[in-house]
């Protein structure tokens, strides 16, 4: 039983085929073409509208069980288990299910997480709250509210000096982060060890948020999860890869970009390489430890079908604290 356990747990970060062969398989069906042609990005939407469109989208689904624990993530990334007294910044949090087995395994690590919706992470909220009568998950659960793409994280996170310790270690300079966005002044969390912030955090998740992000607005999102971290701190990362079946299902009048696309109800989805994931990271000053694309087949038992899915497994660190010259 334990085999067929860890067989199922493995199917996450598994190759059932080779993604080479897939994108071959793809470009060589006409039917497939209108997803290459070049197309002319829409006009970026005002902020407001995609945090709407996630708010309905999450109200729609708030209840049932449409998201499930992502217990595989502890699979994925172990050192998730591995560091005593952590701190873990989770990125678009929805309902908690990526917080929800990260605070069940790891009794000592506190979870930050963000959405930019405040229904949003009161569900999420209510769903960890309820999920055991243990005090301590309430207690290492802390919400805020926060769209990084547009104003990024709040001070109390990380205070101007810790970044600024930052950009004057740099040999070159972030463009469009802002020091003080207006938002957040004061600390709903304090700190026995900071009385301005948290001091930065050990782990942040991406875990299919960069996506939802338009793609102008990828880069200041990555470098505010840099701006955040403690030197030697990692960023984890899953999201859609290119070729994945949920790409190729969209019709043509539903691309707003390259590689980008708009579902009906307003949310946005970006399906990535390699390289665009890597230009990302190494761009905001990271260094890649992995990065590789998931494919698996998955069988749909209802209908008979085999659905080919393509994620993309990311692990990124930002350097050691560098010595001033």
């Amino acid at each position: 039983m334990s085999c067929e356990g860890e067989e199922a747990e493995a199917q996450y970060f598994c190759k059932d085929f080779d993604w080479e062969d897939l994108r071959a398989e793809v470009e060589a069906n006409p039917c497939f073409r209108y997803h290459f042609e070049s197309a002319s990005s829409s006009s970026l939407p005002p902020p407001e509208s995609d945090v709407q469109a996630w708010k309905q989208f999450h109200l729609r689904h708030a209840s049932g069980k449409f998201f499930k624990e992502r217990r595989y993530l502890l699979k994925e990334f172990p050192e998730l288990l591995c560091l005593p007294n952590s701190k873990l910044l989770e990125v678009g949090c929805g309902n908690g299910s990526t917080a929800l087995p990260i605070l069940r395994a790891n009794k000592d690590v506190i979870v930050y997480a963000c959405d930019c919706s405040d229904e949003t992470l009161e569900r999420a909220k209510e769903i960890v709250s309820g999920a055991t009568t243990v005090a301590s998950f309430e207690h290492r659960f802390r919400i805020f509210c926060c769209d990084i793409s547009t104003n990024g994280f709040p001070n109390w996170l990380a205070c101007n000096p810790c970044r600024d310790k930052f950009l004057q270690r740099q040999s070159y300079c972030l463009s469009d982060v802002r020091e003080d966005n207006g938002l957040h002044f004061t600390n709903p969390y304090p700190s026995e060890e900071f009385d301005c912030c948290v001091g930065g955090v050990d782990f942040v998740t991406l875990i299919f948020t960069l996506s939802a992000v338009p793609l102008e607005r990828m880069p200041k999102s990555v470098e505010e999860c840099f701006i955040v971290l403690k030197p030697g701190g990692m960023v984890f990362f899953r999201d859609y890869g290119l070729y994945d079946m949920t790409m190729l299902r969209f019709e043509p009048d539903k691309r707003v970009g390259f590689r980008e696309y708009m579902r009906s109800d307003g949310t946005r989805s970006y399906f990535f390489c390699l390289d665009t994931v890597r230009n990302l990271f190494l761009g905001a000053g990271f260094t890649e430890l992995e990065l590789d694309y998931c494919c698996v087949k998955s069988v749909n038992r209802q209908k008979g079908k085999c659905m080919q899915r393509v994620w993309v497994h990311g692990k990124f660190q930002k350097p050691p604290a560098l010595s001033c010259q």
